[in-house]
């Protein structure tokens, strides 16, 4: 239950600041700027910015959802255009920032 609220309190914001910001165009990056999830061809594509994944589908079990802040969806966007261009990341900051957990969050969201 835990997981659904934080997903559901991130979508809530989403949405207020789209709205606050006045985005209308799917193309806007207010928009692409988010982790989202598309059904196409049959299949399951999680998509960031420019980037086009497909769901691993891989059950990770009902763990804990790390709260998704402004600067995790920075982490996100960084990430994903890492694994576009076939290469790793390795977040840099200070000891007990969440940069383990923001990357193992991240791998929960493409079920991988």
């Amino acid at each position: 239950m835990n997981a659904l609220i934080v997903l559901d309190v991130h979508a809530r914001d989403v949405v207020g600041t789209l709205f606050k910001e006045g985005v209308s165009d799917v193309g806007a990056f207010e928009w692409i700027m988010q982790l989202r999830y598309y059904w196409e061809n049959e299949d399951c594509y999680v998509k960031c910015i420019q980037t086009n994944f497909p769901y691993g589908y891989e059950y990770l079990g009902n763990t804990l959802r790390l709260v998704i802040t402004p600067l995790t969806d920075k982490c996100y966007m960084t990430l994903m255009g890492a694994l576009t261009l076939n290469l790793g990341g390795a977040p840099a900051g200070p000891a007990g920032t969440g940069k383990t957990e923001s990357t193992k969050d991240l791998a929960k969201a493409l079920a991988k």
